[in-house]
């Protein structure tokens, strides 16, 4: 199946093409439907592809499959071509398998809205973009899908643009990562002007020879840092994250579960060679970054009241340990805490749809409480996803986050503390949702009349259509954790999977402390986790200690406020500034060299009327011009 690898891109392509032609004549809910059936087409060519690999000698599992050549210009040849290797392969069933789960839930999410086909469209589109982003073989083939889902990203964001806040919430996602991508281009022209290529092989292997210089090395990493902070949300560009919640939850849970927010941390992954051979610094940094952004959003969880923003928030935390991961070395645990993070947080922002379709629209969990009774499926299945990201053994999320943990305390006993202070924090701010969403009052009763239901509204269960995807990803929660057990080396099938990818990059902490002392760590990460669950559970449930909102927390340390107000004010000014400079400086000058030239030309064409006696007059003129030049001028010289 690796021969065809095309076809895993195709079949989105295919269903948008046909969604675009006739979408309308489908309907509601064929058109659905039908933009499932392509993802779950690609999907089974992704599995495909993996029992390919995975038949195949360690060695061996890479397959380049060139469609055309894209760019023949002189020295710069770039093909259109995919790669097929145990990363992108990775990233792409898990990217396909949710996606397509996120698809058939839409169907039920998303029943009755006048613009369902062009949803679909748009999802699909989305999915073609990523799978290119993760299958290219090149810089220039990832950051054609890199800038697809940025385009995609607006038009779901802003899906329902008649509402003001979501007109500005895509504007501000599609303008923040054009930050990033600035970094991302950067590095495209420095590889190309340092091996003449934008090919991962060709970028990796020239690290792995040492035909870099260490300069080079860095500032390709550095710039691709820049590009991944973008797109992965991470301070100081988290910003357009949060405010993503505007778009429809099925949108929710595709961008910030299993495709674009996972780019980055791909990216990063992907030059691993490349950072190992870079200065200190840049791995530093990352690790640094992830680390401080993981701590930052954990806390800003605490106090956010709207249950997407919660979990918005929540995913970018989680991010942030991937970044974490990537710093230190660890590579595939930060593949693992990816591919867990996928089924958890999707299940979490499915689960969240599911309550806000069962509260007609509302997001105020301080308007919810006591739901398990009237919807039971949703309740069971978020709880999972609750436990499962707190990090309870034996859920996904326990070993993915340990194991990260682990290489931050090998590479810095700082780095492990922060992450083990978020790990708290991440079990408290999700045990206070899972309180005030399924337990304690039902606060919903005395907010009937918002709703217009004049006292008999009452919450109820989702379709079966939107609960069979959760129910799928509940079961992938529990179980996910298998593919990278910390056991012995025959439970670490993910490390084994990629090792040909991280081979060179990824840190060895064997024979360290932490290493050495791995199962007490374990331990130590599972107290610490029901600690942060025990303390929310007695604020929240038991009502037994205070309550700690601080406003400070609940607008996110005044962080997107600052930006804004420096935005709206000093940079106005400045950007009017640079304007009028443009306006009246720059082409003011091109404006007045052109007006005296037109003018010059009008005032020499006068002469020029075309009869012989003002002709003669001029060349008498010059006749008399050139006989003072060689007998007055010449003489004197």
């Amino acid at each position: 199946m690796t021969d065809v690898v095309w076809l895993i891109p195709a079949f989105p392509l295919f269903g948008f093409v046909l969604i675009l032609l006739f979408g309308r004549r489908l309907g509601e809910p064929l058109v659905g439907y039908f933009a499932t059936a392509m993802m779950v087409a690609s999907f089974v060519v992704s599995v495909g592809a993996f029992f390919d690999l995975l038949a195949m000698p360690e060695e061996e599992r890479a397959n380049i499959e060139t469609l055309f050549s894209w760019v023949p210009v002189s020295s710069l040849q770039v093909d259109l071509a995919l790669l097929a290797d145990p990363l992108s392969i990775t990233m792409c069933l898990f990217v396909t398998g949710v996606g397509a789960l996120i698809h058939l839930y839409a169907i039920g999410y998303m029943h009755g809205d006048a613009k369902f086909s062009k949803f679909f469209l748009y999802l699909n589109l989305f999915a073609l973009s990523m799978l290119l982003l993760v299958l290219g073989e090149n810089l220039l083939v990832t950051f054609l899908g890199w800038e697809g889902v940025g385009t995609c990203s607006y038009l779901l964001i802003a899906f329902w643009h008649t509402r003001e806040s979501a007109a500005t919430a895509g504007k501000k996602a599609f303008i923040t990562n054009r930050v990033g991508d600035w970094g991302f281009m950067l590095a495209m022209f420095l590889a190309f002007s340092a091996i003449g290529s934008v090919s991962y092989g060709a970028l990796n292997e020239a690290a792995e020879a040492g035909e870099l210089a260490t300069s080079t090395a860095t500032g390709i990493a550095a710039l691709l840092f820049v590009g991944a902070i973008g797109k992965s949300a991470q301070l100081p560009l988290y910003v357009w994250l949060p405010d993503a919640m505007e778009g429809p939850t099925p949108v929710s849970a595709l961008i910030h579960a299993a495709t674009m927010v996972t780019a980055g941390v791909f990216l990063l992954t992907r030059i691993n060679p490349l950072i190992e051979v870079s200065a200190d610094w840049v791995p530093t940094l990352i690790a640094w970054v992830g680390v401080i952004t993981a701590f930052f959003a954990a806390s800003v969880a605490v106090a956010q009241n709207d249950i997407k923003r919660v979990l918005a928030y929540s995913t970018v935390s989680q991010l942030g340990y991937m970044f974490l991961a990537v710093g230190t070395g660890a590579y595939v645990a930060a593949i693992f805490h990816m591919v867990t993070h996928a089924f958890f947080k999707a299940l979490l922002f499915l689960g969240s749809g599911s309550v806000i379709h069962g509260m007609h629209d509302e997001q105020d969990m301080r308007r919810m409480g006591l739901l398990r009774k009237l919807m039971p499926v949703t309740a069971i299945t978020f709880i999972v996803g609750w436990l499962a990201i707190a990090g309870v053994p034996p859920f996904a999320g326990f070993w993915s986050k340990d194991e990260i943990l682990l290489f931050a305390l090998a590479r810095s006993p700082a780095l492990y503390v922060v992450g083990l202070v978020t790990a708290l924090l991440t079990a408290y701010y999700m045990t206070r949702q899972v309180v005030m969403v399924f337990f304690g009052e039902a606060r919903w009763e005395s907010h009937a009349e918002e709703h217009g239901a004049r006292g008999d509204f009452r919450p109820h269960e989702s379709p079966a259509l939107m609960l069979l995807p959760l129910v799928v990803l509940a079961g992938a929660s529990i179980v996910g954790g298998g593919i990278q057990l910390p056991f012995s080396d025959a439970t670490h099938r993910l490390e084994q999977w990629l090792h040909p990818v991280v081979e060179f990059g990824e840190a060895e902490i064997e024979g360290t402390w932490a290493n050495d002392n791995k199962y007490l760590l374990l331990v130590l990460a599972a107290v610490v986790t029901l600690v942060g669950i025990a303390v929310a559970w007695m604020v929240y449930q038991r009502r037994r200690l205070p309550v700690v909102e601080p406003a400070v927390l609940e607008q996110a340390w005044y962080y997107d406020r600052a930006i804004t107000d420096a935005v709206g004010g000093p940079g106005r000014q400045a950007f009017e500034a640079t304007s009028w400079f443009d306006r009246n400086v720059v082409d003011g000058g091109v404006n007045g060299v052109a007006w005296s030239l037109r003018n010059a030309a009008q005032e020499l064409r006068k002469p020029q009327n075309g009869y012989v006696r003002a002709s003669a007059g001029i060349i008498g003129m010059g006749a008399v011009g050139l006989l003072v030049w060689f007998v007055v001028v010449r003489g004197i010289l």
